[in-house]
């Protein structure tokens, strides 16, 4: 545990010695408030289910997660310092999940920053509290989801660019599956459905936290940490 926290702290200090994490914090940040204040005075609606489960949050979550991890590994492998890490008295499991904890701190940060738009609402009228908690939670989850991608691109390639647009594809291929689903045989149909993030976080965005939802988000980021893993794994016996 010590050495995962340790690689966390790193980590986490190199996003902020560099222009990284407040660039994706600023950017996200006025991006969502836009998205946020068009649906307050446009539409004159004080609500942050749009928030949660809008088409341009989506898209904004599946471009920033893989831009926040799309270095972790993918920089030590082009500067070849991976293969020094890997020799050091951590296990490729520490490794993984120090990284990893990293990228959940530093969107951490910004959702700390989207509580403005929480009091907003609160000010404006009464907050419910419990559907507001279930979307937050969504988002977190999704972006979890998106990074744990993130993290698996980033441990294939040297090439920075390559991981984010592979996280980027594969992400909008989770989000976009479940609303396309009816094209596909039906004896697949009941998999994809499940497959498609879409359905789980409009549950959550709605203020329903099922256990399957939860269920859903954990077993992709284990399988892609695990395949993470399973990739840093192969290349001490290269």
């Amino acid at each position: 545990m010590k050495n995962i926290t340790t690689i966390a702290r790193r980590e986490l200090g190199a996003y902020f010695n560099s222009p990284i994490a407040y660039v994706v914090v600023a950017v996200f940040l006025l991006l969502s408030g836009l998205l946020f204040f068009q649906t307050l005075f446009i539409q004159q609606t004080a609500e942050l289910r749009e928030l949660f489960d809008g088409f341009w949050t989506t898209l904004l979550v599946a471009i920033v997660g893989p831009a926040i991890t799309m270095r972790l590994l993918a920089e030590e492998r082009s500067n070849d310092t991976l293969e020094l890490l890997l020799t050091m008295p951590v296990s490729d499991w520490e490794v993984v999940l120090g990284k990893y904890l990293a990228a959940l701190g530093l969107f951490a940060f910004v959702m700390a920053g989207m509580l403005v738009f929480a009091g907003t609402v609160s000010a404006l009228g009464p907050l419910d509290k419990g559907p507001a908690f279930a979307g937050f939670l969504g988002l977190f989850l999704v972006a979890a989801t998106y990074m744990a991608i993130g993290m698996m691109t980033s441990s294939f390639t040297k090439n920075q660019i390559v991981a984010f647009i592979g996280a980027v594809l594969l992400c909008l291929i989770l989000w976009l599956i479940g609303k396309v689903v009816q094209v596909f045989p039906p004896t697949v149909q009941p998999l994809l459905d499940w497959l498609g993030m879409d359905r789980h976080i409009g549950n959550m965005a709605r203020g329903v936290i099922d256990s399957r939802d939860i269920l859903y988000f954990f077993t992709l980021i284990g399988s892609c940490l695990l395949i993470t893993q399973a990739t840093l794994e192969s290349r001490r016996w290269r």
